[in-house]
């Protein structure tokens, strides 16, 4: 019974997730590498049309990295515990006969949503709440190598 949960609250290594993600990016390049290459293009022009189509690695192998961080199993824990506990502090504040417990159950609320709250400013990060750049965004699978802009490569 001892290995039953061995993943269960393990800490999510940040280099293994970013090697992964690294790793289905790079997939995801290739596979558009080929539908270049099968479009006529020479390799190098395939390669450097795919890099132009995917955009930033970095700022998108990042943005992975957090939101994988994100959804951890401690995070879904602790959100559904603020609302187990909002959900308490309700009961308590209709069915308190006394004032005293009433507020007992005003307090609970305040914790719940307080907690709730401080979990959404944690998992905010700079990149989403800051101006991106005006390019706009394409899609990788149905764009084809014909579009102007990949013309100029």
């Amino acid at each position: 019974m001892r290995n039953a949960f061995p993943n269960l609250l393990m800490v999510p290594n940040r280099q293994k997730t970013a090697f992964d993600i690294q790793e289905e990016l790079q997939f995801h390049i290739d596979m558009l590498e080929r539908k270049y290459t099968q479009h006529g293009m020479s390799a190098a022009q395939a390669k450097a049309a795919a890099l132009i189509r995917f955009g930033n690695l970095d700022r998108i192998k990042r943005q992975c990295v957090d939101i994988s961080r994100r959804n951890c199993l401690l995070r879904r824990i602790l959100k559904t515990l603020t609302i187990l506990i909002g959900f308490t502090g309700l009961l308590i504040h209709i069915a308190a006969t006394d004032y005293k417990v009433g507020r007992i159950g005003d307090v609970l609320v305040m914790i719940a949503i307080s907690g709730r709250l401080l979990l959404y400013v944690r998992g905010l990060v700079a990149s989403t709440c800051l101006p991106q750049t005006n390019a706009s965004s394409v899609s990788v699978i149905a764009d084809s190598p014909k579009d102007s802009k990949l013309r100029e490569v």
